[in-house]
């Protein structure tokens, strides 16, 4: 039982440290010598992303919204896991961890799924040839462990 609640606690931590390492970092979209993040847009400097604070691009909020959502749901869902194993009776399922991580698993599919539909309609045409960035890709790789780590809560019972 130790073996496996290690584990847990190991998947739970390093779904929260990609969340962090995708919403913050600034390689959603790379393009030559620059790149943009969901807040920036960087080459030897960052400034911020044009109007990123207009209704034109309401999506881009959306998405910082709910990556912002996803990483703070994963980190309450961590607290929550700690608490319950010290407070549930032997034989009770983790429900409200399990629900607070798929929670935190549907805002990142949310978040990344707006970004590709949208992540043309808030750049400069001059950023139009690029790649998505390493970022984007562990914000779409946190997804399934989130979810994983969720389903495995559900599943999950105490005991001694």
């Amino acid at each position: 039982m130790l073996i496996i609640l290690a584990f847990i606690i190991l998947f739970h931590i390093t779904a929260a440290v990609l969340l962090f390492i995708s919403t913050l970092n600034n390689a959603w979209w790379v393009s030559g010598t620059f790149s943009m993040d969901l807040w920036y847009t960087c080459n030897d400097t960052c400034r911020p992303t044009e109007n990123s604070e207009s209704t034109d691009a309401a999506y881009l909020q959306a998405v910082q919204a709910t990556m912002i959502l996803a990483t703070i749901l994963c980190c309450v869902g961590f607290f929550v896991f700690i608490l319950q194993l010290f407070r549930l009776k032997q034989g009770e399922r983790f429900v409200f961890t399990a629900i607070i991580q798929l929670l935190s698993a549907f805002c990142v599919m949310i978040g990344a799924s707006i970004y590709t539909a949208e992540h043309r309609g808030f750049q400069k045409q001059g950023f139009a040839n690029g790649d998505y960035g390493y970022a984007f890709v562990i914000a779409w790789i946190a997804f399934p462990l989130i979810l994983i780590s969720g389903v495995m809560y559900l599943v999950l019972r105490k005991r001694k």
